[in-house]
């Protein structure tokens, strides 16, 4: 799917509406065209849940333009690291991939007081992924 010499990674969560999404807007800030990113749920809601939106907003990241949406194989097969957040037995498992599960309260339902920690976590530990992978940082 994509270069090799190009890292991919791919966020997933149950529902697709708010920890991954907010992992990869703050991966596909960071990163640039230094890598890609995908995100997918196991089970994709209808929306995007509106506290990740506005909280992401508050940090000048827009997910709006994103939708949830399923992980696919194919998906999954092209992605050098794999990063699971509360899906469970339901995420994939490849053999020869890099996984990574990041335990992170579930957004679903809270509010913006409550999503804020969960987005700053996520912020860290992408910072932190892209520093392992060796991904020069554009933007801060």
């Amino acid at each position: 799917m994509t270069d090799a010499a190009v890292p991919t990674v791919l966020f997933l969560c149950t529902h697709n509406a708010g920890r991954s999404q907010m992992a990869l807007g703050y991966f596909t800030r960071y990163a640039g065209d230094n890598a890609v990113a995908w995100s997918g749920g196991s089970e994709p809601g209808d929306e995007i849940n509106p506290a990740a939106i506005a909280v992401m907003a508050e940090v000048g990241i827009d997910i709006t333009g994103e939708y949830p949406k399923p992980w696919t194989d194919d998906m999954v097969r092209a992605a050098d690291v794999v990063v699971t957040m509360g899906c469970g037995d339901t995420c994939p498992v490849f053999p020869g991939k890099r996984y990574e599960n990041w335990e992170l309260p579930d957004p679903a339902g809270q509010g913006v007081d409550a999503v804020r920690p969960i987005r700053d976590q996520i912020d860290r530990r992408v910072r932190q992924l892209l520093a392992e992978l060796d991904v020069a940082v554009g933007i801060e």
